[in-house]
């Protein structure tokens, strides 16, 4: 199976330079807008849709206020667009016997969309992921002390404590996806032997430059 994964597009998906190349499952870790307006979504959903892949997945992330607080509008442009894509949000879907499990929340920050405390309340939220998760798709990256989760501004590493620790615990994980920290795109093999990988489209200056990524699994 190739999954094909992008991320933080942020409204700029027409201006991406790199095709999205073909594959079975087309991956979008979140951030399809910039502040979740109706429009916005509508648009990506229209594009997102549009690709010839067969199953398609996709996440909120923190700048996804829409998708949220699922307004009636909103809610109802995701289930006129179930047929062709699956929108996950804390829950899973199964393709050929593999397992996506997906969730756009991250650690709290200023005052953006799917925030938590760190601490317990991560805790709280990545106890939901099945065991048997297969490939898992969050918003923000687990702290992962590389370049996946270093924020140049800052100079620290700002990834989930709670969710590094959740994904040690996954004896089936073959790929953590993941955006959220633009700078912070590429890919690390993880020790237990999946891979990580952060699929930002947009750079630091907000470019949708990067290319999206492919892995066999």
């Amino acid at each position: 199976m190739k999954l094909v994964i992008i991320s933080d597009t942020h409204t700029l998906q027409l201006g991406m330079i790199h095709q999205v190349p073909d594959g079975d499952v087309l991956i979008h870790c979140g951030d399809i807008s910039n502040r979740g307006a109706h429009y916005d979504i509508e648009d990506f959903l229209e594009w997102f849709s549009a690709f010839p892949h067969k199953h398609k997945i996709f996440i909120g992330g923190n700048h996804d206020f829409g998708l949220q607080y699922r307004r009636p509008d909103v809610q109802k442009m995701l289930v006129d667009y179930s047929d062709r894509i699956t929108y996950l949000d804390n829950d899973e879907t199964v393709i050929d016997g593999v397992k996506f499990w997906g969730s756009p929340w991250t650690p709290e920050f200023y005052k953006w969309a799917f925030m938590y405390k760190r601490g317990e309340e991560a805790a709280e939220i990545w106890k939901q992921i099945p065991n048997d998760t297969n490939v898992l798709i969050t918003h923000g990256p687990p702290m992962t002390n590389t370049f996946l989760d270093f924020t140049v501004y800052d100079s620290i590493n700002v990834g989930c404590e709670e969710l590094a620790k959740r994904i040690e615990e996954l004896p089936n994980l073959k790929v953590h996806c993941f955006g959220h920290i633009h700078e912070g795109y590429g890919m690390v093999e993880h020790e237990k032997g999946f891979m990580m990988i952060n699929a930002s489209t947009c750079t630091l200056r907000y470019q949708p430059t990067n290319k999206p990524v492919e892995i066999d699994i």
